[in-house]
């Protein structure tokens, strides 16, 4: 054998010996619920999951304060577990706390359970694109019509991707193209939690539909789409969508337990409803709903003159929900 062909074949090989070694080290394990508090960098958390990764005992954590969610190293942070009565007392005056207390009161509701609406005095709208189930591809005008709307204005430019498990499986190559949106500062995401299967069957009626369909395991929906997430190098954030905007008073007090936040929409834009300043709007980016997505671009269009003076903007989803409480 040759100089040349030894070197190909030694590069062929590291290629190959690289790639399940950088798989396996994002493998995550033991990802399990976990509350406690912790603090960090003058910063005080809740501790939400615990999990092994890369031989090393990390957190899924929230900021009280910011409802930024992080990673912590065990071995880095102060912490202690607790319950939920405790924190409630402890961090009773913070943003994160009054909404969970606020979402609990409202969890009669069988639609749109939630948070539906950002800080009033807001002049512009909070964006929530869902990225349910589905074949077709992702629709990027919705990414490139925000860029270019935004651009000198806002950069990046905040929003809310509520994914599922199965499209995002199923879309990789959607994914890294959002990514790469994100390393290149033209867009900022926050990932909310559309739960892993995302099961709907139009045939069935609401009250056995979405996650109210029976023997549904609400801890396993939400569990494992965030450990699938992280794999990926995805952060979750402490945000969630109901399949439908369709649950229940028992299944919102379960995802309250996860000490995630529920996110409604005062304007799914499909259904006829109209953005207003302050509104959680929704869309779906999935390919399955292009009159949504048509009347998101004509309304960004009929805002540019205000886009351009700053007074109609894109607010980020957690400083949208902390500001009203």
């Amino acid at each position: 054998m040759n100089f040349i062909m030894k070197k190909i074949l030694l590069c062929l090989l590291s290629v190959f010996a690289f790639a399940p070694i950088s798989e396996a080290q994002n493998a995550i394990s033991n990802y399990t619920v976990c509350i406690g508090k912790a603090s960090y960098a003058n910063t005080d958390f809740i501790l939400l999951r615990k999990f092994k990764q890369r031989n090393k005992t990390k957190f899924l954590a929230v900021a009280v304060y910011s409802l930024n969610t992080s990673i912590l190293d065990s071995a880095e942070v102060k912490f202690s577990l607790s319950y939920w009565q405790q924190l409630k007392s402890i961090y009773s005056n913070t943003p994160f706390i009054k909404a969970l207390i606020d979402v609990e009161a409202k969890s009669f509701l069988i639609q749109d359970a939630g948070v539906t609406h950002g800080y009033p005095s807001e002049k512009g709208i909070t964006l929530t694109v869902d990225l349910c189930p589905s074949h077709k591809p992702l629709d990027r005008s919705i990414f490139n019509s925000v860029i270019n709307a935004f651009a000198g204005i806002e950069k990046p430019v905040p929003l809310g991707l509520s994914i599922s498990g199965r499209f995002l499986l199923n879309h990789e190559d959607d994914i890294q193209w959002i990514n790469k949106l994100q390393r290149d500062n033209l867009i900022k995401v926050t990932w909310i939690n559309h739960t892993y299967s995302h099961y709907y069957d139009p045939k069935v009626p609401l009250t056995e539909n979405f996650l109210l369909k029976p023997g549904t395991n609400i801890h396993s929906e939400v569990l494992k789409l965030e450990q699938l997430m992280l794999e990926k190098d995805m952060l979750p954030s402490v945000f969630f969508r109901f399949p439908g905007l369709v649950s229940d008073s028992a299944i919102v007090k379960q995802i309250i337990t996860l000490g995630l936040i529920p996110i409604g929409s005062d304007a799914w834009l499909a259904k006829g409803n109209q953005a207003k300043n302050g509104s959680i709007v929704l869309i779906h980016g999935n390919g399955n709903e292009p009159v949504g997505v048509k009347d998101f671009i004509s309304l960004i269009k009929n805002k540019s003159q205000l886009v351009k003076s700053r007074q109609w903007l894109m607010f980020d989803l957690s400083n949208s929900v902390k500001g009203d409480f």
